[in-house]
């Protein structure tokens, strides 16, 4: 008898920014809106499910459009009421989820008008494929 095997592969091509910010997320994303005039806007949550008999655990989640590009932007909180969306990243409280192409300076621009904000303790790139948990950053 013949086995086949099914491979799966995450689509992990985005770029992903990690923020730490005693914040709640609107407060964060008020601020982000008027520092780096953005327009995030609060959409459906994102929801995981860890376990099938238990039920989805959400993470608060912004959203952003950029025509020019076509550039998608996610905010998305670490910390919900049920534990983290990425476990190993416990003292990180948000996520930037950028899809499509960003170019360097823009990414710079982004990266830096974060960490000025006096709320961010900080704001860096990180690599999604080395996170254990980078199943739960696919939208």
């Amino acid at each position: 008898m013949n086995k086949t095997y099914l491979k799966l592969t995450l689509d992990l091509d985005f770029i992903l920014i990690a923020i730490t910010a005693p914040l709640k997320d609107y407060v964060l994303c008020h601020k982000i809106n008027t520092r780096l005039n953005t327009q995030f806007e609060k959409i459906e949550d994102h929801e995981i499910f860890f376990n099938i008999d238990e039920p989805a655990w959400s993470f608060s989640k912004y959203y952003f459009f950029v025509e020019q590009g076509e550039v998608e932007y996610y905010l998305i909180c670490n910390k919900s009421s049920d534990g983290f969306l990425i476990p190993e990243m416990n003292k990180v409280d948000f996520f930037i989820i950028i899809k499509e192409f960003i170019d360097k300076e823009d990414l710079e621009y982004l990266i830096n008008g974060l960490n000025k904000l006096p709320d961010i303790q900080v704001a860096a790139k990180i690599d999604p494929t080395k996170l254990k948990n980078r199943e739960n950053l696919v939208i």
